[in-house]
């Protein structure tokens, strides 16, 4: 009973009297001042609206390359699928658009296509539930025409994550095999369409990168990893091992790599640089092209007509071998993109090429490889948007700065700098900005050029936090040493002078917002305070009067009387990662730590207001702009390998809701037509209605 009453949560108070809500974090109380306009009529026990709006998930920016393998492919729709984060994302490239399966509440690890190039399975790793509950492990097969899940297979039988799947080829495609993460690296084999296994056995010990199934022996299976390939046998029920021997040829740390050629033999990619090739059915080198790559092999691709493609790690090389192996062409992958990871065959001689810097190119070994998706490598941190642009910068732990332009989904140009990035913003001008780092220095960049225009540095801690004032005559930089800096700009952005710094929180700065007027700025910290500053004295204002009627520019802080709304009950103070507020003052977005991004009516002032429905997870939404027009939101997600962008406009476009079909051409924006006018086919959904609410729309009237 003591437990029960310490751990129930606080329920949130009102003083009229002295016009403040109270609300609790961790025990912790925060007062938080209503405007005099509202005090009179405010009600704890009042119910806010939901707002009209939609979101849906319109682009995800990254691939996920760095810690995953064979997980691009192009399908007949022209679409190339692969995964970043929780999301499936099939890409037409000639049409710009992209369509997600948005089926798991986890990372993808891996992913498979069917033999009849519609059918995908994907496996993901295990998490936790926003209640702390675990989310096991399994493996989704969908359809990529339609998006609907066919069949899952577990939750149970997989340990940590699912970390290579395959289907059969010559049995229709019937089975599907799979290897989990756990010590033993168990390989099952699934009859999917009635999720019954039929067979699993402990793998191995050691590292396992991918499991295939031979193309014309149906109950041949090949595993290789650390160390090891092995040549598995389904016969039974059991699954009976036998050790690929290298004999006189090297043996590898990993084998990275398989594939098959078109008489059956079985073709490997090893950390040595070294192609082997297996005889059909046996487990012996009956070939070997020793060195074929400097360094190792991460890529294998056998072209339709019969040749092999490799690509290369260190050398970053692709590779065309003939029939008998030797070198026909080469081409090498820009040093910025990185190492091959694997590599697709795209229409005529074009080629996808994923790498492990988390790009995706295209082109061909005759006319090189340009950039079609661009990635980080590593936690994405810092996300503005351009003031009058359709333009938005990241940066991360990964030293890179990236401006995109929204239109294209490229990058307008990146930077590496010195030091990993934190945060991130534009002056009002929007002709420089500003990049905060994890040593305390910040640099100023010209827009436009790149250019560094100056640096500073204040303190040793990371900037979590950069904000220009509204006016441009400010910049304020939130520090992990508990300061906030205040410089005076001049010169369009191109000047700084230092003001001073404001002191009095006791833990990190976490969000800082401006007064619409440049007089005031207000902070949040690490230990949920909220202060109020005068930026050209840094000192703090302790007056409830001169600041409980200020109107804010933005609305980042996720402490404070119009956004309080957004905790859910419980909240423990982590909850809520970001928030921002729309152009016109009428949403609000939050991003929380269980992958989720939520939309709500502004203000959002009544206490733990009913959540939305929401877009499944897309994992660990960590950043959002510090505001978004009123057709976009941008999210960035951190802690993982992938590091991806996800955007989401909220207003409903009919021709960005229904897939492409080959029958009928993407209908028209709003107003959409009445669901008796859309037209049905194979490659359409019967109801539009039912297509909305199950695939796209994030909250509901």
């Amino acid at each position: 009973l003591l437990s029960f009453l310490r751990s129930k949560p606080k329920e949130s108070t009102f003083s009229a009297e002295d016009g403040y809500v109270k609300m609790f974090l961790r025990g912790r109380p925060i007062p938080m001042f209503v405007p005099d306009a509202v005090v009179a009529t405010y009600s704890l026990d009042a119910k806010l609206d939901l707002p009209h709006k939609k979101l849906k998930l319109d682009w995800v920016y990254g691939y996920r390359g760095r810690d995953c393998r064979a997980n691009l492919f192009l399908l007949p729709t022209g679409e190339i699928v692969y995964f970043v984060a929780a999301v499936a994302v099939l890409y037409n490239v000639e049409e710009q658009r992209q369509r997600h399966y948005l089926g798991h509440n986890d990372d993808i690890k891996c992913l498979a296509v069917h033999p009849d190039m519609v059918t995908i399975a994907t496996g993901q790793v295990a998490g936790t539930s926003k209640d702390g509950k675990p989310l096991p492990p399994h493996v989704r097969v969908w359809d990529s025409v339609s998006l609907n899940t066919l069949h899952v297979l577990g939750p149970g039988p997989f340990d940590r994550a699912v970390s290579c799947v395959g289907f059969s080829k010559s049995n229709g495609g019937g089975l599907l095999c799979a290897v989990d993460d756990s010590n033993d690296h168990v390989l099952s084999v699934w009859d999917w369409q009635k999720e019954q296994k039929l067979a699993d056995v402990k793998c191995s010990n050691e590292s396992v990168l991918a499991a295939t199934f031979h193309p014309t022996e149906p109950t041949l299976l090949i595993t290789c990893g650390k160390s090891h390939i092995h040549f598995w046998t389904l016969e039974a029920g059991s699954l009976s091992k036998r050790q690929g021997i290298f004999e006189k040829h090297e043996k590898p740390k990993y084998v990275l790599c398989v594939a098959f050629t078109e008489n059956g033999d079985t073709v490997t990619g090893d950390s040595g640089g070294n192609l082997y090739i297996w005889g059909k059915g046996g487990n012996r080198i009956c070939h070997a092209v020793p060195g074929a790559h400097e360094g190792g092999i991460f890529g294998l691709c056998v072209l339709r007509n019969g040749t092999i493609v490799t690509g290369g790690g260190r050398d970053r090389r692709v590779v065309l071998w003939g029939r008998d192996y030797q070198k026909l062409q080469e081409n090498e992958v820009p040093e910025g993109f990185g190492p091959v990871r694997t590599i697709a065959e795209g229409k005529g001689d074009s080629l996808f090429v994923g790498t492990t810097r988390n790009s995706v190119l295209h082109g061909s070994l005759a006319t090189g490889f340009s950039l079609l998706v661009q990635g980080h490598t590593e936690e994405l941190w810092g996300l503005a948007t351009h003031p009058a642009l359709d333009q938005f910068l990241t940066c991360g732990q990964d030293k890179q700065v990236h401006l995109w332009s929204v239109a294209t989904h490229q990058p307008l140009w990146s930077k590496g700098i010195e030091d990993a990035a934190r945060s991130a913003g534009f002056h009002p001008s929007g002709s420089v900005l500003v990049v905060g780092t994890v040593t305390g220095r910040w640099l100023v960049l010209d827009t436009e050029t790149r250019d560094l225009v100056t640096i500073h540095t204040d303190g040793g801690e990371p900037i979590s936090v950069v904000s220009f004032s509204p006016d441009g005559k400010y910049l304020a930089l939130g520090s992990h040493d508990n300061f906030v800096y205040i410089y005076l700009v001049s010169e369009g952005g191109r000047k700084y002078g230092r003001v001073g710094k404001c002191s009095g929180h006791s833990s990190f700065i976490t969000h800082l917002d401006w007064a619409f007027d440049s007089s005031c700025l207000v902070t949040n910290s690490g230990d949920y305070e909220i202060l109020y500053w005068d930026p050209s004295t840094c000192r703090q204002i302790t007056s409830a009067e001169a600041v409980r009627n200020m109107d804010w520019a933005t609305a980042t802080c996720v402490l404070g009387f119009g956004v309080f709304g957004i905790w859910p009950e419980g909240a423990d103070g982590t909850d809520i990662n970001a928030v921002c507020r729309s152009h016109d003052g009428k949403l609000l977005a939050s991003a929380d730590d269980f992958g989720k991004v939520h939309l709500f009516s502004y203000p959002c002032c009544q206490p733990r207001v009913s959540l939305p429905p929401h877009l499944p997870r897309v994992s660990y939404p960590l950043v959002l702009p510090r505001s978004f027009p009123s057709a976009l939101i941008l999210c960035t997600q951190s802690q993982k390998p992938e590091q991806g962008v996800l955007r989401f406009p909220h207003q409903p476009l009919l021709a960005r809701l229904f897939p492409s079909c080959s029958r009928h051409p993407p209908l028209n924006p709003i107003p959409p037509p009445p669901v008796s006018a859309v037209p049905a086919c194979l490659g359409c959904p019967p109801s539009l209605a039912q297509w909305f609410s199950k695939r796209f729309l994030w909250s509901t009237p």
